[in-house]
């Protein structure tokens, strides 16, 4: 679907962070953030953390199942996209709530993403369901490469996360049959202990551990938690 030029049903929210830990190695703004990125597109070349970067944010009984087991289950398959840009001399990601509309996951945080159709590869779909959900469109974005795929069960989606860069900010226009709110977050954020919780849910019926980020007020829990730690590791280790 194309986005509305003005949807006045939805709405940008920023989260700030006095911290300058990302701030890199340049008195120039561009300039770290462009060395940033090759370092990020080297690292994302790679062996990935994995299992081992996101352990400690996945809920308790959680199954770890990887793409082909995840395949021969029959599983569906989606991109999604984890955006890095400059703004306010660090870098940040974007992050919606999904729209209460929704089948799967209403109301919840997510990366903008979904199906991947027929002919698509998880870049073209990430690319797509970026600009369908956000108006992000891919013609200013440099692919650097993808994480580790995510199974997540109750959607039966094997979810597979595409990073992508931008120069600068971008215009966020979220399209309200989809999005109820577009969060932008410093990367910084997802390695800041402070953000971190736990607490105990109900489930489908299961009492369970779950770990997730408090964004002011927002929780960001499940396999979207996940893939944003692997990404902020990979960041560190890139860039930090």
């Amino acid at each position: 679907m194309t986005p509305d030029p003005i949807d006045g049903g939805s709405r940008v929210c920023v989260q700030t962070d006095a911290s300058d830990a990302l701030a890199t190695m340049s008195t120039s703004p561009a300039t770290a953030f462009g060395e940033g990125v090759r370092r990020l597109r080297a690292r994302l070349g790679r062996p990935l953390p994995g299992r081992d970067a996101v352990k400690d944010v996945a809920p308790s009984a959680r199954t770890f199942v990887d793409a082909d087991a995840a395949r021969a289950q029959g599983s569906r398959e989606g991109g999604a996209l984890l955006l890095v840009y400059p703004w306010r001399g660090e870098p940040h990601t974007v992050l919606t709530v999904r729209s209460a509309a929704l089948r799967d996951h209403a109301g919840q945080i997510s990366l903008p993403g979904g199906r991947i159709e027929a002919g698509e590869s998880p870049v073209d779909a990430a690319l797509r369901e970026a600009w369908e959900e956000l108006a992000i469109g891919p013609a200013d974005l440099d692919v650097l490469g993808v994480l580790t795929p995510i199974y997540v069960p109750p959607s039966h989606f094997l979810v597979h996360p595409v990073v992508a860069a931008r120069r600068s900010r971008p215009d966020l226009r979220p399209h309200a049959a989809e999005v109820a709110e577009a969060i932008e977050v410093p990367i910084a954020r997802f390695l800041d202990d402070a953000v971190r919780r736990v607490e105990i849910w109900d489930i489908r019926g299961e009492r369970r551990r779950v770990p997730f980020f408090d964004l002011e007020g927002h929780k960001v829990w499940g396999a979207t938690a996940m893939i944003l730690r692997e990404f902020a590791v990979v960041w560190r280790e890139a860039v930090l």
